[in-house]
């Protein structure tokens, strides 16, 4: 029987994947109680004895983590952000050419981050045929449910209250309302990321092989969970036109293993919404436009193939069971 060790099982991600993992009859579960979850000691001996250890932590430890594995034949498959452009490491991102391949004999594999997932699955196969010039400068906007900022995170929304209760710029009586109870500003669309520094870029600008990395706009709105990235493109930086895009889309994924998939239409009446693939562990794709102007659509969930999903569709693959397994798609 296989042995899976979660480090850092606590988290958001650590969760989800331990409640998917406890019930498959294919997986034994190493865990750490109490202070030993924080033990290095303990730690160690709990990746050696696993097969597959996840880590769900913050980078600092995700490093401190890897060089506790040193040694070991342990398969690493690492949430965080620390090794995602790091030498040495496949990424885990299977759809994409050759790379289920890489993850099949890796023993360290960097799972996707979430906006880099829906960006990553819209722009790389353009690049990778020349459909999109590597040099274009484009831009991307997100869609995300409140669940991908974490516990802090959800717990400001579902509790009512603001990490800050000031207010900002609000008028009297929203200030008045905020420190009653919940904060205004928790019920509209809130960008965030505007330095251009957000953590997500040097993976996507890497994976997709852009000589630049995009002009990225995160958003998180008032749903629990669910993501719609969008890439708009003039017709200008493209070597397709709108029809030309999405057949070569449909062939991209549609005729492979995976959990992409292209959709002609992934709108409601005009509308998309972000949370249409809350509670999925697969990813849909579709593009809309004209012949000037083109938008690059992507929906999944946030915590599924943007997280313990793709986390879980690696370890599959790297055990050699159906991908799917234990995902809800």
């Amino acid at each position: 029987m296989t042995r899976i060790f979660i480090d850092g099982s606590a988290g958001t991600t650590g969760l989800r994947i331990h409640d998917r993992l406890k019930e498959r009859k294919d997986l034994e579960l190493i865990t750490l109680g109490g202070e030993l979850r924080k033990d290095p000691e303990a730690r160690k001996k709990a990746i050696f004895d696993a097969d597959v250890a996840f880590l769900c932590l913050p980078d600092a430890a995700a490093i401190e983590a890897v060089a506790l594995a040193e040694g070991s034949d342990t398969v690493i498959i690492d949430t965080s952000t620390a090794h995602r452009t790091a030498d040495g490491w496949a990424y885990g991102f299977a759809e994409l050419t050759g790379y289920r391949e890489r993850i099949q004999s890796a023993k360290r594999i960097a799972n996707p981050g979430c906006h880099a997932s829906g960006f990553i699955s819209l722009v790389a196969p353009l690049v990778e045929h020349g459909l999109l010039k590597k040099d274009a400068h484009i831009s991307s906007f997100s869609l995300t449910g409140y669940s991908g900022g974490g516990k802090k995170m959800i717990e400001q929304y579902e509790s009512g209250e603001d990490m800050d209760a000031s207010c900002l710029n609000c008028d009297a009586a929203s200030k008045k309302a905020a420190l009653s109870g919940r904060d205004p500003l928790l019920n509209a669309p809130r960008q965030y990321g505007i330095t251009q520094k957000h953590k997500h870029l040097p993976e996507m600008q890497k994976i997709c092989g852009l000589d630049t990395a995009p002009v990225f706009c995160p958003i998180v709105a008032d749903y629990y969970s669910g993501m719609e990235v969008t890439v708009p493109v003039f017709a200008s930086d493209l070597n397709a036109s709108v029809e030309e895009v999405r057949a070569f889309y449909r062939s991209y994924y549609n005729d492979r293993p995976g959990l992409v998939r292209f959709e002609d239409s992934a709108d409601d009446g005009g509308l998309i919404a972000g949370n249409r693939m809350s509670g999925r562990d697969d990813m849909v794709i579709t593009a809309a436009g004209n012949e000037d102007r083109i938008l690059l659509v992507s929906l999944f969930d946030n915590l599924g193939k943007g997280a313990s999903g793709a986390a879980i569709q690696n370890m599959n693959i790297v055990l050699g069971v159906d991908e799917k397994t234990g995902l809800t798609v």
